[in-house]
């Protein structure tokens, strides 16, 4: 009989198999790991975003805007609009320059009509890395610095 040489033997289906089943397992832990992470950059981009924004519609429509955080109840968001939570594991302190450090309650970031910002520094961080938010009064700008793994 002549054999066909057309297909894959069962034995070479196993260790594909196998081998795509051990990738797909390591690199499930490995995207487990990075998720607070994601999580962290995530929440810094969007508040600083927030900001930014909070600026723009001051100047455009010529009153001034709220940026508030909670830090109470772990969320933050543009005066009567919707909150966004700040995520599990991230945790959060606002330094004022005139108050120091900012324990507990609510915190206002105010934009107001001619650009100004109030001027504070925000920190976010995990147990691995540490974002810092710092705004300018004078041209409010909005400065993200991410200190890394902590040494």
């Amino acid at each position: 009989m002549k054999m066909n040489d057309n297909g894959f033997t069962l034995l070479e289906l196993i260790v594909v198999m196998t081998l795509m089943v051990l990738f797909l397992g390591l690199s499930g832990v490995h995207l487990a790991n990075r998720l607070p992470s994601a999580k962290l950059d995530g929440t810094a981009r969007e508040l600083s975003a927030l900001i930014r924004m909070a600026r723009i519609e001051a100047m455009s429509v010529r009153e001034e805007r709220r940026v508030r955080i909670d830090l109470n109840r772990r969320v933050y968001g543009m005066e009567g609009r919707a909150g966004r939570a700040i995520p599990e594991g991230v945790a959060i302190s606002v330094t004022d320059p005139v108050r120091g450090r900012v324990q507990g309650g609510e915190y206002d970031i105010i934009a107001d009509a001619s650009g100004t910002v109030g001027s504070c520094e925000i920190i976010l961080g995990t147990e691995k890395r540490n974002f810092r938010i710092d705004i300018d009064p004078v041209i409010g700008s909005v400065v993200v610095k991410d200190y890394g793994k902590e040494g």
